[in-house]
């Protein structure tokens, strides 16, 4: 039966696991999107999440046909997928929307970034594809990330009865960031979003960066960002190039707006109240005693500045003596994107510092940095419940849900040290603590007065901080967007 509500990711919310004797069992996804979907989707009747088979057992599940309700996989060609995905989304876009780059030596567009582009375009295709023929007329359909920029644009070409949004969960790229993109790619990427009617960010900053971006004058056919005086109306207008007597197509506004995602107040304290999170708080407790603690909660993810955080701390350490066998840095740091060398590189020396920081100002009796690299959930949420002080320091990232969701599970109350770099830096700057994120030195003092205020300053913050982190919670998040399509 046609649904009248899609959102397409390439992650999807479960994934399965093939046994040695064949059997196939089901699992819930993981990642910050999946979490932040599942809950809202559940609350619309008969939507579909359309996804990509990422594993061998995906694949197999769909090649028996076996499929869980309201989910569809689509079999990508593993090498169209790892050109995709691997080779464009993550090593490119990824890239250029945290403005990651090593400027003397990357980017660099030659034939292979050529042929894996084309894999990006194929990828695409697919999902488009899968969207005309799953939606019912006039269904809106969300789609979801930079993995899927060029989507919106093919399904406006399938059908154009659609009501189409696109959220972007990344930052967008400066107008000279995107300007390193060979010319006629970046109006491929520029007119697939366009093709969206409503197109949803975190934070206005990058729904202006986009609206910029768009408005450039090379683009193949008009587009001009709109910003009225006086009117929420925010977007472009943009009429492409086609094949009548004037010379272009008609005239579409796609509206642009930020929709900066929250958490689920309830949902997140039931979920860290949990056995399994009771035992694993217990010995965090057991091994830290009454020990300070600071914080954070990352993939070794290139953006999150973990180096940056731990080069802070063992100032802090070098500095301000005092906190010497009084504090404990509890960095979770799971592993990310472990096929890209740059991120074992960096996983590595993320590694490395810790033992360094430990082998530096460690005693018998006292561990200053204790790292998890596993992919722990129940150890993080025991951790959150523990901290002290929260450590969220991107150079440029996301919404960074780690800034909200400590303050609303920290059992004494929590200061944020939070950088001008994330997402959730406009939402929460008025109570955290907050710091240039290459800015070593300022951090270690933002740590140090964190740890220095007093109980009934930090229990206030705390407290605005969990009202702001909970404004918009996922199921609200969606469900705006959704209203905004159907309008």
């Amino acid at each position: 039966m046609a649904s009248q509500v899609l959102v397409a990711a390439n992650r999807g919310p479960l994934s399965y696991a093939l046994a040695a004797d064949g059997t196939l069992s089901a699992r819930r996804g993981g990642g910050g999107l999946v979490s932040g979907l599942s809950t809202a989707l559940a609350e619309q009747p008969g939507a579909l999440w359309i996804c990509a088979a990422l594993s061998d057992a995906d694949r197999e599940a769909v090649r028996r046909g076996v499929s869980e309700p309201g989910v569809r996989m689509l079999p990508i060609d593993p090498e169209v997928y790892d050109g995709a995905y691997n080779g464009i989304a993550n090593s490119v876009l990824w890239f250029l929307h945290h403005h990651l780059y090593e400027i003397p030596r990357e980017p660099v567009f030659d034939a292979e970034f050529r042929r894996r582009w084309a894999s990006y375009v194929t990828y695409n295709e697919a999902f488009a594809a899968a969207c005309a023929e799953e939606a019912a007329e006039g269904a809106a359909v969300l789609i979801q990330d930079y993995h899927l920029a060029l989507a919106p644009g093919m399904l406006r070409e399938l059908r154009p009865d659609l009501r189409i949004g696109h959220f972007t969960h990344t930052p967008w790229a400066s107008p000279d960031y995107l300007r390193m993109l060979p010319e006629d790619i970046r109006k491929q990427l520029v007119w697939g979003m366009l093709g969206a009617d409503r197109l949803g960010f975190h934070t206005w900053e990058w729904a202006f960066n986009f609206n910029s971006a768009a408005n450039f004058d090379d683009l193949d056919g008009i587009a001009q960002a709109h910003y009225p005086a006086g009117n929420p109306e925010r977007g472009v207008w943009h009429r492409k190039a086609a094949d009548t007597p004037s010379g272009l197509g008609e005239r579409r506004f796609t509206d642009v707006k930020a929709y900066p995602l929250g958490v689920d107040a309830d949902e997140l304290r039931a979920l860290a109240h949990r056995p399994e999170v009771d035992d694993k708080l217990a010995a965090l407790r057991a091994e830290i005693g009454d020990l300070k603690t600071i914080v954070r909660v990352d993939r070794t993810e290139l953006s999150k500045n973990i180096l940056r955080g731990l080069l802070a701390y063992r100032e802090l350490l070098t500095v301000h003596p005092e906190w010497r066998e009084r504090v404990v840095h509890l960095a979770s740091a799971y592993p990310s994107r472990q096929d890209l060398t740059v991120y074992r590189e960096y996983t590595e020396s993320v590694r490395e510092l810790a033992a360094a920081i430990n082998a530096e100002f460690g005693t018998a009796d006292w561990q200053p940095v204790l790292v998890s690299v596993e992919d722990d959930f129940a150890r993080s949420l025991a951790a959150y419940r523990l901290a002290d002080v929260a450590l969220v320091n991107p150079v440029r990232d996301g919404m960074n849900l780690v800034a909200k969701e400590i303050p609303v599970v920290s059992e004494a109350g929590c200061v944020l040290v939070l950088s001008t770099g994330a997402g959730a830096y406009e939402e929460l700057r008025a109570d955290a603590l907050t710091v240039n994120p290459y800015d070593v030195t300022a951090t270690a003092e933002a740590l140090h007065a964190a740890l220095t205020m007093p109980a009934a300053e930090r229990a206030d913050r705390t407290k605005r901080l969990a009202a702001a982190a909970t404004a918009l919670p996922p199921t609200q998040w969606l469900t705006s967007q959704l209203d905004a399509l159907r309008t």
